[in-house]
């Protein structure tokens, strides 16, 4: 069993905190790593780390910046083999899914390298007789990040630490203590590609001490990635202390079937939304709202195809649906699918049974599908965050609209229709910030902000596409006017009142 290793101020440090957080392997449920939760003083010290470390940080040119993103990104495709084994094997999603936790922090390392062009700012000649006028984007200082467990590459290290550092800010990440191992492998590359020391720590720590990054006055900004009760508290609790903050927070995205959709196909791209990465992502689809007159068939034909996947550990390439984070989350979603049954849900599917092979101690969840779900029940209203799919019926468009723009969450909504007008419509009046038209995940590529709406976030500034820029730098304002020897010579002295 590995003991994993804080990295601070460049260096893999002895913590001496003598409290530990514990790695399991979802797929057998053995305990696979631990790592030291950082006491006051560490996490105080990586803090004190990124403060020395951004002046000269932020006055190396943007360009340069940017190479060492290239660099990065090379790193990472040379050890893409072991890093995606490696967010499995601490997560539980399976290979694939894996390839692509990882393959959203490469895309979004490629998306850093673009800072020279991002970064720039506006200039006007002549904004006034003999004025000028320019605006810069200007790096802030020091950062944090708190991550979930979820997403161990693609949300630290993917939508957090690469856009914040190339802006030229120093980065303090306090990644889930149950899936640490990814972040620290990447700490490794970013001291191998060239990043000065302190410019990127990582300080695995309990809430106690993660209350710090929230306060600390050296503390400039925060991006926070989990649920809508904390993140409150971290929005309210950063922003009385002055500090930047985006917090990205729960979801229970609905999907719209109107009866014209092809029903294979659409079902297909619900079961892979609903029950990819064990649907512990905050863009998974837990709800489907079906126009009446095709719900049967449609809920069939999702039994039928839920039915042809093999449930199996993270690591098998024939695994389809892998295990669930953790021991506790998989009691977790077992007692949500109980609650399903006390309302009254249909329970069409029972995942709750599900058992592997040779992998007994596994925490695993088979496909879950509950049909007849109303909006009265907690079970189609709160996010479960597993592989447990609700089906709600309807009558028509209006009424389907109507109700999914009940829900006090909107990170994202999707329609299955051939119907241009009611797929223009549904763009137009949904609620959800991330909308798919045929399309089951609505996640943007990067150089697109994640737009999560209502309850799934709080905020002005989105992470990743334009807004990340603009959230990790403020913007400075500078006129200017010169003048030649006849004009310094007159008494006159004309005063900038911003009128023409």
């Amino acid at each position: 069993m590995k003991t994993m290793k804080p990295f601070i101020n460049g260096l893999r440090v002895d913590s001496v905190s003598g409290r530990f957080g514990s790695v399991f392997d979802p797929s057998t449920g053995e305990q696979i790593a631990q790592v030291p939760l950082c006491t006051k003083e560490e996490v105080e010290g990586a803090i004190l780390a990124a403060r020395n470390a951004f002046p000269a940080w932020s006055a190396v040119p943007v360009r340069k910046r940017a190479q060492l993103m290239l660099r990065l990104r090379q790193l990472i495709e040379r050890d893409m083999d072991e890093l995606v084994l490696m967010c499995a094997t601490e997560n539980g999603k399976n290979l694939a899914e894996a390839a692509g936790d990882v393959g959203k922090a490469l895309e979004m390392t490629e998306l850093a390298a673009t800072a020279p062009v991002q970064l720039m700012g506006d200039s006007l000649m002549n904004t006034s007789v003999g004025y000028d006028t320019t605006t810069y984007r200007e790096p802030l200082g020091v950062f944090a990040g708190i991550a979930p467990w979820n997403f161990p590459a693609m949300i630290p290290v993917g939508w957090m630490a690469p856009l914040c550092i190339v802006c030229g800010n120093t980065f303090v990440l306090k990644p889930a203590s149950s899936t640490p191992m990814t972040s620290l492998k990447f700490a490794d590359l970013y001291k191998e590609a060239g990043f000065p020391d302190g410019v990127f720590n990582v300080v695995p720590c309990s809430r106690a001490e993660a209350e710090i990054l929230l306060t600390h006055p050296d503390v400039k900004g925060v991006t926070f990635v989990g649920s809508t009760g904390v993140g409150k508290h971290v929005y309210e609790t950063a922003a009385a202390h002055g500090k930047r903050v985006q917090c990205l927070c729960e979801a229970k995205n609905h999907a719209l079937v109107l009866k014209d959709a092809p029903l294979t196909r659409t079902a297909a791209g619900i079961m892979n939304s609903a029950f990819g990465c064990a649907g512990e992502r905050c863009m998974a689809l837990p709800v489907v709202v079906a126009e009446e007159e095709i719900a049967d068939a449609l809920v069939k034909e999702i039994v039928r195809l839920c039915r042809l996947q093999k449930v199996g550990p993270a690591w098998d390439k024939a695994t389809d649906l892998g295990p669930v984070g953790s021991a506790t989350h998989m009691k977790f979603i077992k007692d949500w699918i109980e609650t399903g049954v006390r309302e009254g849900a249909r329970l069409v599917l029972d995942g709750r049974d599900c058992r592997v092979e040779g992998y007994e101690g596994g925490y695993y969840v088979g496909h879950t599908v509950f049909d007849h779900v109303t909006d009265e029940m907690t079970i189609g209203q709160r996010e479960v965050f597993g592989p447990v799919l609700c089906v709600k019926r309807v009558r028509d468009f209006e009424e389907g609209l109507s109700r999914m723009n009940a829900n006090p969450f909107a990170n994202g909504s999707v329609i299955f229709t051939q119907n241009g007008y009611y797929a223009r419509e549904f763009a137009r009046r949904t609620d959800g910030g991330m909308v798919g038209v045929n399309v089951g995940i609505p996640v943007p590529i990067g150089v697109f902000s994640f737009t999560g709406h209502k309850q799934s976030f709080f905020g002005d500034l989105h992470c990743h596409g334009k807004d990340a820029f603009r959230f990790y730098t403020e913007t400075k304002t500078v006129t200017t006017r010169w003048f030649d020897e006849e004009e310094m010579k007159k008494e006159r002295v004309d005063s900038w009142d911003g009128s023409m």
